[in-house]
């Protein structure tokens, strides 16, 4: 066996050359010219494959995360086997059952001057349209290998991508009085996510930081149509009911599954939605300090519209008939954002308003008391309530809204909660109470606080994993602005 023939040897036994139009490789390539080629391979993963001529064959290693910009940025560099000189311009699909399943196109191609080529270490630089820049390839593991960008970034002032971002919060308030001057979105009810797209990858985190990603496999796809961009985005997962409109109600079906079979099951029956409105990081630079206007002006260029996910346009200046729109429709409410503002991460500015056609509140599960008539024996109201100086208020009791499902849920998630003392500070619960540790956050829709501080009328729309106890402070401002 020649020494080339068996440097392919791997690569030709993964392969039937009957059934895949890949190249067989064998011809002697002539004197080695410094090529490269990574290669966007869209098979069960995507991910980048960079090929480096050497030595008559194309060394190659698999990128699941692509070529990093920056040196603080580093990626996995899984070490393959050897593929042809052939491969080099190799575009097309690769059928179905055979090694590599999928399609296969050149990203970018050009030549690399290698300062060290050893069996344990590469460095070089690299002489392309995209894939510019001195790296090193090292391994960490088995076959694994990091590559390392040695040199600063290509492009100025790029800038490493955050792995955390806490959303930007709205102020409850009426219309603004110039609404010239601002930009309106409808107020979707669903769950706050700021979702990470990197090469191919995705994750979607909620407000508190916890990790959505499993939760909404529908949502994953978006990554890879984005490709090698690498974008945060700032939106909402929503379900929507029969008659099209955002249901928190339905999403309680999506949001507590303990098992990935649960939640395949459950995008099948009750899909959701990724409604996109905001673009907080794009190719190598925060768009944080950019006007709200020229985010949006990014963001539509992306032409984020796809099966669960959409980014719906904004109306500038027309708060009051998208305000009398949504409440004709029975949509909570609508935001206000001022055109010139900035993102500001975390915060409750005055820049964003919602304005609400009903009353919302997210407040502290304290306890329960036993339900009568036919909730006989189980779960009769919750109570309660807001937090105040640090300290847990008694808010009132939630009694209706509940179905037989998130009867059975709440209950269940309770159960393990129970303790001896209230957790509520000053005015109490009726007694008879069963107390919890306040750890749940529940949404509710009620009519009006009372002068005491208790609501009026509330119904129970639904759990929350995505809020933090401790950011349950009453809502203060107008309920019922469009009623």
């Amino acid at each position: 066996m020649s020494v080339l023939a068996e440097k392919l040897e791997s690569y030709r036994a993964k392969r039937d050359f009957g059934k895949t139009s890949e190249p067989t490789g064998g011809r002697d390539g002539g004197p080695a010219k410094g090529r490269f080629v990574v290669q966007e391979h869209h098979a069960r993963r995507l991910h980048w494959d960079l090929r480096l001529e050497h030595d008559g064959v194309l060394v190659s290693w698999a990128l699941p995360r692509g070529i990093p910009q920056h040196p603080e940025e580093n990626r996995l560099a899984v070490h393959t086997e050897d593929h042809p000189l052939e491969y080099i311009d190799f575009e097309g699909e690769i059928p179905k059952g055979e090694y590599g399943a999928g399609t296969m196109a050149v990203w970018d191609s050009g030549t690399y001057e290698a300062e060290k080529f050893r069996e344990n270490e590469v460095i070089a630089t690299f002489h392309g349209k995209r894939f510019q820049g001195r790296y090193a390839l090292f391994p960490t593991r088995g076959r694994d290998w990091l590559i390392h960008r040695m040199d600063p970034p290509a492009e100025p002032g790029y800038e490493p991508m955050p792995d955390r971002l806490a959303p930007m919060l709205a102020r409850p308030d009426r219309l603004p009085r110039v609404e010239e001057t601002w930009g309106f979105e409808v107020k979707w009810d669903g769950i706050r996510t700021v979702a990470f797209l990197d090469h191919g990858h995705i994750a979607l985190q909620g407000r508190n930081f916890s990790d959505f990603t499993p939760r909404y496999p529908e949502v994953r796809e978006l990554a890879r149509e984005l490709g090698a961009r690498r974008v945060i985005l700032d939106g909402e997962v929503v379900a929507f009911d029969e008659q099209g409109r955002p249901s928190f109600e339905r999403l309680q079906s999506r949001m507590h599954l303990a098992s990935d079979s649960a939640v395949r099951r459950r995008a099948r029956d009750t899909p959701v939605t990724y409604v996109i409105f905001d673009l907080l990081y794009l190719d190598g630079h925060s768009t944080l300090p950019l006007p709200y206007e020229q985010r949006r002006e990014l963001l539509e260029a992306l032409e984020l519209e796809g099966p669960a996910w959409r980014a719906p346009a904004y109306h500038r200046g027309e708060g009051t008939a998208l305000l009398e729109a949504t409440r004709e429709l029975g949509i909570e409410g609508i935001v206000a954002k001022r055109l010139d503002s900035a993102y500001q991460p975390g915060g409750r500015s005055s820049a964003w308003l919602k304005i609400k056609n009903v009353c919302e509140q997210d407040v502290v599960i304290g306890g329960w008391t036993p339900g009568e008539g036919g909730r006989s024996g189980r779960l009769g109201a919750l109570a309660v309530g807001v937090m105040e100086d640090g300290k847990l208020a008694y808010a009132g009791k939630v009694g209706t809204g509940f179905t037989e499902k998130t009867l059975a849920l709440v209950q269940r998630e309770l159960e393990p909660l129970r303790r001896d003392a209230s957790p509520f500070e000053g005015r109490q619960p009726p007694k008879g109470t069963a107390f919890v540790e306040p750890r749940l956050v529940a949404r509710v829709e009620l009519r009006e606080w009372t002068r005491t501080g208790t609501m009026r009328a509330p119904s129970f729309k639904g759990l929350r994993d995505d809020v933090d106890p401790q950011d349950c402070v009453r809502e203060e401002g107008p309920c019922g602005q469009g009623m």
